[in-house]
């Protein structure tokens, strides 16, 4: 494995790496007032918007797009990782928004873990913030990984979400009886000991995506996470066990993506969680030849033709990568 695609995938190995954390294991709670840098892309017909506004502080009323979907990035990500699937969405009708979430991309705090109750707090106020500017157009929430987490929980709550469904890709749900004890043991030790003990988990022989020029771009950017914090390890996992016990409170639509050679999060972990959602809800697609990264993989156009075909209930025609 080259040293470049090593560093890219050096954040993901830590996901492997899960246990249940330490009741004493701080979370880094930032102040209130930190706006979150934002980026948006909007419809072809709205082509005089700017792309990247800034912060949600700033987002202009704009009008005209068929659906608004607000996505969620991964662990050790940032906002930029929806590129593809907002030009695609563009050329589609549909408005793109995501946000840096605290703690990561290019917010003061980052690498440290802000807390499941800051992450949460933060989704349902975008959420706010797009319904009133866009009022009763279609929103739906797209989350990868630790962001389909934190969209678990806030969907969830006693307050649900006032969203139209739920896109979740290869979710963080790897918790409860699929964790490994020796795991669990080695992360308590860790983070109680060595709070800021940072990993990057170089060499580690993990496939996150068959698309290697993306992870080369990955490795290389350097708002990506490259060495993370025990305690935000810790926090993760916190947080994959929430999302897993939070599924039968799901009351919006569900569409779950799953790739049969992710080695981040397993299938089977996966499969677990769409049993316990309510299945006339709830639609599963599983990508034979898909890995973690199934919005950045090489067949990344199937898996957005099935998202859309989703969002407009109607077949899709891209059946062949379905099971």
């Amino acid at each position: 494995m080259s040293k470049a695609l090593g560093m890219a995938m050096g954040w993901l190995w830590l996901i492997g790496l899960v246990a249940c954390a330490p009741a004493t294991s701080p979370d880094h709670t930032p102040d209130v007032g930190v706006a979150a840098p934002w980026r948006h892309w909007q419809p072809q017909s709205s082509a005089e918007q700017p792309e990247n506004s800034g912060t949600k502080k700033t987002q202009p009323a704009v009008a005209g797009p068929k659906a608004v979907v607000l996505a969620l990035h991964g662990f050790n990500d940032y906002s930029n990782a929806f590129q593809d699937f907002a030009a695609y969405a563009r050329e589609r009708g549909v408005a793109v928004h995501a946000y840096d979430q605290r703690g990561f991309g290019a917010n003061p705090d980052r690498g440290l873990w802000p807390g499941v109750e800051r992450l949460t707090a933060d989704l349902r106020d975008a959420t706010r913030q797009l319904r009133g500017i866009y009022g009763d157009t279609p929103l739906y929430l797209l989350g990868e990984s630790m962001g389909g987490a934190v969209s678990i929980v806030a969907a969830s709550g006693e307050q649900p979400l006032d969203v139209d469904g739920l896109i979740l890709s290869a979710p963080a749900v790897w918790g409860g009886p699929h964790m490994n004890a020796f795991y669990r043991l080695t992360l308590w030790f860790a983070s109680t000991l060595a709070p800021g003990w940072t990993l990057t988990g170089r060499g580690l022989d993990i496939r996150p995506s068959d698309n290697i020029e993306m992870l080369r771009a990955f490795g290389a950017d350097p708002l990506v996470i490259k060495a993370t914090r025990t305690d935000a390890i810790a926090g993760l996992v916190r947080l994959m066990d929430q999302a897993l016990a939070s599924a039968p409170r799901l009351g919006q639509d569900v569409l779950l993506l799953i790739g049969e050679k992710d080695e981040i999060v397993p299938p089977g972990a996966l499969d677990d969680f769409r049993d316990r959602l309510e299945a006339a809800r709830a639609t599963a697609i599983h990508y034979p030849d898909g890995y973690h990264m199934l919005l950045r993989d090489l067949q990344r156009a199937k898996v957005f033709a099935d998202i859309f075909a989703w969002i407009e209930r109607i077949p899709s025609n891209e059946k062949d990568e379905r099971t």
